[in-house]
């Protein structure tokens, strides 16, 4: 029986043909002696198909106007810097939503950063074996190794009294390092994740954005060296409620 270490990463990279040649062909040798994994990585080569399939036809849209008018014409229209308050109603109230640093449209990096959240989500959210690699039995364990392979200490959201419950983690490649998926479920079982990656420098704002990606909904926002990001397909109002509860415990 082979001794290799393969992770879930491994096996992710893989399918996306990120290895080196040498790492690739000992996963191929791990996956020769282990079928059932080898059947999990031909369903996430078909999960990829189907993502290709939805998605990749955004790639052939125009661009939007308003993408293309020059950056020095576009500052003619924003203040260099202010700070807003957003009134958010939600089921039962208002929420007050402190917004600082310069307003802007959202750049093509943060479209994406919303846009390969929703993927993972769609990716992990209906797994029944194989949801997250690090159970919610193993919080300790699974915010230090996170935070050791982010390069950040993490923090895991508690949103019980909300009604969902953290079901786990794990760890995934993005466009420019390792990223954390947390996920969470209801008691129906409706499953909601919270996608964490470091930005390239340090963030002083914070921006806070909503966009969908075929059905799942996604809020997403900068604080300090971090990027979050909260998917799930369910309705914007309770969306925003739990993307609120996410905010305020990361930023008591």
């Amino acid at each position: 029986m082979s001794n290799l270490t393969i992770t879930e990463a491994d096996l992710h990279a893989y399918v996306d043909g990120a290895l080196p040649q040498a790492r690739r062909a000992e996963v191929e040798t791990y996956l020769a002696a282990r079928p059932q994994e080898a059947g999990r990585v031909q369903a996430y080569r078909r999960q990829n198909e189907e993502l290709h399939r939805l998605f990749d036809p955004v790639l052939d849209e125009p661009v939007p106007e308003r993408l293309r008018v020059p950056l020095a014409a576009r500052r003619r229209f924003f203040p260099l810097r202010y700070a807003a308050v957003v009134a958010w109603i939600t089921l039962g109230g208002v929420i007050g939503w402190q917004l600082s640093g310069m307003q802007h449209p959202p750049s093509t990096n943060s479209a994406a950063f919303a846009r390969r959240a929703a993927i993972a989500h769609i990716v992990y959210s209906p797994e029944v074996r194989h949801p997250v690699e690090v159970g919610a039995d193993q919080e300790t364990h699974l915010v230090n190794w996170l935070s050791k392979r982010l390069g950040a200490q993490l923090k895991v959201p508690h949103l019980g009294e909300l009604g969902y419950t953290l079901v786990g983690g794990r760890l995934l490649p993005g466009d420019t390092g390792p990223v954390a998926q947390f996920m969470y479920q209801d008691a129906k079982g409706l499953r909601l994740t919270l996608y964490v990656r470091t930005n390239a420098e340090d963030a002083r704002e914070t921006a806070f954005r909503f966009a969908r990606e075929n059905k799942i909904g996604v809020f997403y926002w900068l604080d300090g060296r971090l990027g979050y990001a909260l998917s799930a397909e369910i309705a914007k109002d309770e969306l925003l409620r739990v993307a609120t509860a996410v905010y305020r415990q990361l930023n008591p």
